[in-house]
């Protein structure tokens, strides 16, 4: 994938940001006009359904999932959860079925009280688990993040007790930012072929 360094560069939107959903869908479809016209496109949404702030990933992809869109392949849901523990398996069978798929990770994180609420998008993997110091396999070809809480101390507690209210709302603009991309990028080319 060959970008200008413009868009090289991860892109940091908060969720309040009046037209985030407008300006992650141009940055994800730039990124996305970048993949050849077959490629198949996987969205794998990492976290459980049994924390509130690592709830992000399953409700992004329960919401993707309500668009029954054949222009991806979607695991990660509130009803089967990637998680920890079949992370390995899941990225297993997507390079089985899919070997030459481009893989978009989507995931929540802890950082700094002001990047609270900020929707990070860029190229390479998301890392799960770095935040609580989990050692788990890297995920996707493209990434995107959402910063729930404020990371550095007592992690697991504050994961837990993290605002169902901000991680619904990023959800649904991390949702709708990206199927518009995917959409925009898939428009003006034949639909992708199964692998």
């Amino acid at each position: 994938m060959k970008l200008s360094s413009l868009y090289e560069s991860p892109l940091k939107v908060p969720y309040l940001e009046p037209n985030a959903a407008g300006i992650l869908t141009n940055r994800l479809t730039v990124l996305l006009n970048g993949l050849s016209g077959n490629q198949r496109i996987i969205v794998v949404c990492v976290g459980t359904d049994r924390s509130t702030g690592d709830s992000l990933g399953p409700l992004i992809g329960t919401t993707l999932g309500n668009y029954r869109s054949p222009h991806f392949e979607l695991y990660g849901t509130l009803e089967e959860p990637v998680h920890a523990m079949n992370l390995e398996d899941t990225l297993g069978l997507i390079h089985r079925k899919h070997p030459h798929a481009f893989i978009i990770g989507i995931d929540a994180c802890l950082g700094q009280v002001t990047s609270v609420g900020n929707i990070q998008v860029g190229i390479g993997p998301v890392r799960p688990g770095a935040g609580v110091n989990k050692q788990l396999p890297p995920v996707g070809d493209m990434h995107i993040t959402g910063i729930v809480n404020v990371g550095g101390f007592m992690e697991y507690f504050v994961l837990q007790n993290t605002r169902l209210h901000l991680v619904m709302r990023m959800a649904d603009v991390i949702a709708h930012s990206l199927f518009s991309a995917i959409m925009n990028s898939r428009s003006s080319r034949p639909a992708a072929v199964q692998e």
